[in-house]
This record gives structure tokens, sequence and C-alpha cells, in this order.
């Protein structure tokens, strides 16, 4: 099963790599998580489709064919620099890191909040919340905590 911490490789490397389009395992965590780097303009679109391209009509995912589903993500660059610089992992199997909402504001405020540096300008963070997977700053304006996965610049 695919994690995080697979997910930021891929990206990160797929950015590195100069590809304008990529294919990652189509998960529901994953699918969350390029939604939100896709409305944050980390990424220009993300669609679903099968191993080989990305389907031109709905194709609905069932027993048979989750093996081979994937979601094409087609990566963002800006006079020629990748869009996205880093992403980095925060909380692994091994150590979940859960957060506060009074903890979050710390950390978009500029202060460190448990072990982890503050958020740099341009710099989001990615919450796993019980309301779904969400932005740090969103998630502080629904005031909810959860579980810190990673921070994208």
């Amino acid at each position: 099963m695919p994690r995080v911490y697979d997910l930021c490789a891929r990206i990160q490397n797929g950015f590195r790599a100069r590809l304008q389009t990529m294919a990652i395992p189509e998960t529901k965590m994953n699918l969350a998580i390029t939604n939100v780097l896709y409305k944050e303009g980390f990424l220009t679109s993300v669609a679903r489709g099968n191993h080989l391209a990305p389907d031109a009509t709905f194709t609905p995912t069932t027993n048979s064919n989750v093996a081979t589903r994937r979601l094409w993500l087609q990566l963002k660059y800006k006079e020629n620099q990748p869009a996205l610089n880093a992403m980095a992992v925060i909380s692994k199997p091994s150590k979940k890191v859960t957060y506060t909402v009074n903890e979050m504001k710390h950390l978009a405020s500029g202060r460190r909040a448990k072990f982890i540096a503050p958020l740099q300008p341009g710099e989001i963070a990615i919450m796993n919340t019980n309301r779904g997977v969400m932005d740090l700053q969103e998630a502080i304006e629904k005031n909810v905590g959860g579980e810190l996965l990673c921070r994208v610049n």
C-alpha cells in the first residue's frame, strides 16, 4: 500500500526530472493530497486513468481493475522553474505527529511547535483531520486539529 512518503518522493522526483506528466497509484489518500496541491497551485491538473494514459471517458475503479488505476498529475513550472521545490514527510508510520489548533497557530505564525520548524512564506503543510485532508490554514479556519502529514514549498 503506498504511503505518504512514497507520494512525496515520487512527486519531488518528477519535478527534479522535469517531467510534464507523471502517474502515481490511485488511493484515497493520494487523491486527497494531490487535490490540496492542485488547489494551492503546485499542480496544473489531476486526472484519473490507467497505467497507460489518463482516461478519455469516466471509468470506475472496481476490484478487477484496481491494480492498473493511476492518478495522472500535470506538473507546473513557472519560467522553466518548478512550482514545487521540496516535499518533506513529517508524520511517519513509526511516529505520528498530531497537533491541536493552538499548536497549529504557532506553526503558521512563525513560531516553533513541538519539534517542527515554523512554516516559511510560500510553504504549506498538509494535514489529515477528522474532516478530511486539508492544508494547515484551512484546518485553522475550521478549528480542527489532526495529524501533520507533510510540508511543501
